[in-house]
């Protein structure tokens, strides 16, 4: 009997950046109704989950990331009947929904920590991370925030710091206390009974911090660029008895049909790796993966990082691959246009679940911003290295048609962020009407990933291509084999597959157009950033023995 595949392993997660996927109400953010009326669209690229960046009430200081409370949702988004109507429509598609989970600090705002900080006696005193001033007078000890400056900020009422590792508007949680935890899981109740279908948790190694308060040793490989990477952050982050917390959370999840949560982790594989758990003590059904991002884009270097990832893999642990999010420089900015389409390629045709980032589809580039514009905190808190950390350039409107703000907004409407100057070419609408686009190729690989099991759960296998330009890999299921060839090189190449892949081979997409449906394996010339999906031949049994990995 072959295996069964729960849902969040076959299919594609697509992530929204609510605030600039599509405003319906005309005052330049992007809104849940405005999801809605773009739901059609998202059925078209064949992906099978929904992610939603944070939708609830919020200051705004971080976009979101700031939460004012957990179980509500905010104005500018909409209302809470908006959000049930397009779960409906998101089930009626087939779709699930993953929403966002913020465990780790809320708003200053929130009434939690407007009680908390009222004074050192009340009922949530210790719901967040307070510290008296170090003797003498001064910060509690040297942690640092992601955003620039001290973790630390005086609070004038209680006479005491509180810990932010992000914007001082977000303090800290004190998971420690154990009504705090079970605060969060009332949280994750909530929004499972109406019906999601699992939760994107944020930095969720991060939820524990030393309880002796210990300073940070000092990098020693520090760029002197970013203040946060002038220290080791041993004591604020991924410190072990997080696991227990991780493994209640799934044991929530798992008390409910076909529910799962993806974890925020910026680890290497070593310790990456602890946060699926084990069998017997489950946690993450996906930590992140996030390697290929800050992976030199060369086939050789990727080559290594895929290998090593799935050789780390536990028993019985589900890969994942992640190219772009709200925190990263576009897909397409960063390895080129000519390579967007390789790198799709890649996303999409390697084992595990790929998470694709609204309008990496249609080939979205980040947008240079003047300072005037900036709306990020860790760009505004950091100008000096703003070009650098700064997160605005990847968060602009989606580019839907050739008008007006590329129809995000009405005509005359201020978006909350510039549109790309070329959105009169670079929209979903022209891509449409274009079968050689890079919206109509990504419509093309989703469609087959979704109908063949060697793409969506299949075996893979890296092979020698005798160049350094090219990555290749096989993904087998059963009798069904699919070579994978990609051209990292922006010259035509000539890799040198081994002979016991066959002389022959059926092309099935390419990322240009023109090839011969048939494919001369021993003879393989590949066009400059071009990269080709190739059905192999499998004669015999002791054939397909050879062609598994």
């Amino acid at each position: 009997m072959s295996r069964a595949y729960a849902w969040w392993q076959r299919e594609i997660i697509y992530q929204i950046y609510p605030r600039s996927f599509q405003d319906s109400n005309g005052d330049g953010v992007g809104d849940l109704r405005g999801i809605l009326s773009r739901v059609d669209y998202l059925t078209s690229l064949n992906v099978g989950a929904i992610w939603l960046s944070p939708i609830y009430p919020s200051p705004m200081h971080d976009f979101g990331y700031d939460v004012a409370d957990y179980c509500a949702i905010d104005p500018r988004f909409g209302t809470m009947a908006d959000f049930n109507e397009l779960l409906v429509e998101i089930h009626r598609r087939g779709m699930r929904l993953i929403v966002d989970l913020v465990p780790n600090h809320t708003s200053d705002e929130h009434p939690w920590f407007v009680e908390s900080r009222r004074d050192g006696d009340n009922a949530k005193s210790d719901w967040y991370i307070w510290r008296d001033p170090a003797p003498g007078g001064g910060l509690p000890n040297n942690w640092l925030s992601h955003f620039g400056g001290p973790a630390w900020t005086f609070d004038e009422r209680r006479g005491q710091y509180y810990m932010h590792q992000f914007a001082r508007q977000q303090p800290e949680l004190n998971h420690r206390n154990p009504e705090v935890f079970e605060a969060l899981l009332e949280v994750m109740r909530f929004w499972l009974d109406r019906g999601v279908d699992g939760f994107r948790v944020d930095v969720i190694s991060l939820l524990l911090k030393d309880p002796l308060f210990r300073d940070e040793p000092p990098n020693p490989a520090w760029d002197g660029v970013r203040q946060y990477a002038s220290l080791r952050h041993i004591h604020t982050g991924n410190l072990p008895e997080v696991h227990g917390l991780i493994r209640r959370m799934r044991a929530l999840l798992d008390s409910r049909d076909a529910r799962m949560m993806v974890g925020e982790v910026y680890l290497p594989n070593a310790e990456l790796m602890r946060f699926y758990g084990g069998p017997e003590a489950p946690e993450c059904h996906l930590p992140f993966n996030f390697q290929l991002i800050s992976t030199p884009w060369q086939a050789g270097e990727v080559r290594a990082k895929v290998d090593a990832y799935e050789a780390a893999l536990p028993p019985g642990a589900w890969p994942n691959w992640v190219l772009g999010n709200h925190d990263q420089h576009r897909l397409a900015t960063r390895v080129g246009l000519a390579q967007a389409r390789v790198a799709t390629m890649l996303l999409l045709t390697l084992r595990g679940t790929p998470t694709c980032y609204y309008g990496d589809e249609i080939g979205l580039r980040d947008v240079a911003l003047p300072p005037e514009c900036w709306r990020d905190p860790v760009a505004i808190n950091q100008p000096q290295i703003a070009h650098l950390l700064g997160r605005d350039p990847e968060r602009t409107p989606m580019q839907w048609d050739s008008s007006a703000n590329a129809g995000f907004a009405a005509a005359g409407v201020l978006p909350w962020l510039p549109v790309a100057g070329d959105h009169r070419t670079v929209n979903v609408a022209a891509e449409s009407a274009d079968p050689q686009s890079i919206l109509s190729f990504f419509r093309a690989l989703t469609a087959l990933r979704r109908t063949e099991p060697a793409l969506s759960v299949g075996a893979y296998r890296s092979i020698d291509a005798g160049t350094d330009d090219v990555f290749a890999y096989l993904r087998s299921d059963g009798g069904r084999c699919l070579l994978v060839a990609l051209n990292f090189a922006d010259e035509q190449t000539k890799p040198v597959l081994p002979e016991w892949l066959g002389r022959r081979g059926e092309l099935v997409l390419s990322t240009r157009n023109g090839r011969s449906p048939t494919v001369g394996l021993d003879r393989l010339e590949l066009a400059a950033n071009e990269g080709i999906l190739v059905r192999l031949p499998v004669a015999d049994a002791g054939t397909r023995r050879r062609l598994s990995p």
